[in-house]
């Protein structure tokens, strides 16, 4: 008889887990409320990364003369709409095509649990209950929103609403200087907003390298983005056409809309865990193990539910460990994941992308580490490009030469940030990467002269 395997939610932990483990053999449910696929993924991190691609290509309209090319362009915000549900569409057909290739049932209702083992969907038609031997929970989370704000999916947006919103703002006010918010004051700086972003601490990007953080603040302030450093957003007021946040230390932001990029909570309200026995801590998460595992065994918890790394490639990742994990292969050669080494990329301009271990963090523990660092300047490819910003870090230890994390700032950071992750993953030393024959001329040939 095979694994009866229920799985809640359809994003990037839950439809990898579901394909995983019915490939594998098991008998694999799926329950999604909304589009398989993931909020975060469809709603959130597609839709955003649509819409930087499009101030992207027109920043590079506006560079076109560098480039000896004469060139204008305007923003057709119909036509990125359409693009964005395009991309969406065909996204959401491909998971459902994979998923019923490998004989997943999908229901589309809400799920929660009765019990330990039983699973309600309440759909259109009604409710079912479905009996499971393992239960994967991967329901995501939804936008944190302040008591001191109003939101009005109009002038006071959440990251949501604003892919794109209904008019480009002519002035927005990003409240919130983490990944999101600096993805957001790019992106609409681009689109043609000002942009006034509030930060709460003394740099953007507070959790990242203070000199990777640097090289995004320089390139805000070149391109007039408001920086409001040190204070906290307090309150929105509205007034005709002046929309105005307030700050703890008195200050005011005035713009004609404001999103909020604050952070999100998990969607754990309304999912029958005491019912279950399943514990949830303080902020609303489940607590897992290595093997993501609850406190009860055969429940496990992925993605935004699971408080860990907000990414969808790590909740892909959690969907397939619990996967192998749940048919018994982790009995066999199993890797656990390592979240400390996780790639990351913000997709500003330039892009910023890193892995592993942080230089600041390492060198406050009193760690001995190699930095070595490379400008782009200094690449062939990047000067032929017209943009030579940025630079690639690689921290390394000085003893053994493995390679134990670096961050690069540039054009196509987001691709070049994968070699240094294989490095770190696979404990590859710097000498590993000068070795290598690269192509020439090209950006990747700035890791090589970084590892020397």
């Amino acid at each position: 008889m095979s694994i009866r395997f229920v799985i809640v939610g359809g994003g990037p932990g839950g439809n990898t887990a579901a394909t995983v483990a019915a490939r594998l053999g098991a008998e694999v449910t799926l329950i999604e409320r909304d589009l398989v696929g993931g909020a975060a993924h469809l709603w959130d991190c597609i839709p955003s990364k649509a819409m930087i691609a499009t101030g992207g290509f027109l920043s590079e309209l506006h560079r076109a003369e560098v480039m000896g090319v004469a060139a204008d362009g305007r923003l057709d915000l119909d036509a990125l709409r359409a693009r964005i549900s395009s991309i969406e569409t065909k996204l959401h057909r491909s998971v459902c095509e994979l998923l019923e290739s490998q004989g997943v049932r999908m229901i589309r209702g809400t799920g929660r649990l009765k019990g330990p083992h039983e699973v309600i969907a309440e759909t259109a038609d009604g409710v079912e209950e479905i009996e499971a031997d393992a239960i994967l929970l991967a329901t995501g989370s939804r936008p944190r929103i302040p008591e001191w704000c109003e939101v009005d999916g109009q002038r006071v947006l959440t990251t949501r609403q604003a892919y794109p919103p209904n008019e480009i703002p002519g002035h927005l006010v990003v409240i919130g200087s983490g990944v999101t918010g600096v993805e957001f004051a790019h992106m609409f700086r681009s689109l043609g907003s000002d942009v006034t972003l509030i930060v709460s601490r003394q740099q953007v990007l507070p959790a990242k390298d203070p000199e990777v953080a640097a090289a995004l603040e320089a390139e805000f302030l070149r391109r007039g983005v408001r920086l409001y450093k040190g204070a906290r957003a307090s309150g929105i007021e509205i007034d005709g056409e002046a929309l105005r946040v307030q700050c703890d230390d008195g200050r005011v932001a005035t713009g004609t809309h404001a999103v909020l990029a604050i952070g999100s909570i998990p969607n754990s309200d309304g999912l029958g865990l005491d019912a279950a026995g399943v514990t949830v801590d303080p902020g609303g998460y489940v607590p897992v193990g290595h093997h993501l595992q609850s406190n009860v065994g055969h429940i496990y918890a992925a993605g935004d539910l699971s408080g860990k790394l907000p990414l969808s490639s790590v909740a892909s990742m959690q969907g397939r460990k619990i996967a192998e994990h749940v048919m018994g292969l982790h009995t066999r050669q199993h890797r656990h994941l390592d979240y400390e080494k996780a790639a990351s990329a913000i997709f500003t301009e330039p892009e910023i992308a890193d892995v592993g271990l942080a230089e600041a963090e390492a060198f406050a523990e009193g760690r001995k580490l190699r930095v070595t660092k490379v400008p782009f300047s200094a690449n062939a490819k990047a000067l032929i490009e017209g943009d030579s910003r940025g630079f690639v870090k690689i921290i390394s230890d000085p003893a053994t030469g493995v390679v134990l994390g670096g961050s690069i700032v540039g054009r196509g950071a987001a691709e070049l940030i994968s070699v240094i992750a294989l490095a770190v993953t696979t404990n590859l030393k710097v000498a590993d990467l000068v070795d290598s024959v690269l192509v020439h001329p090209a950006l990747s040939e700035s890791l090589a002269d970084a590892a020397e």
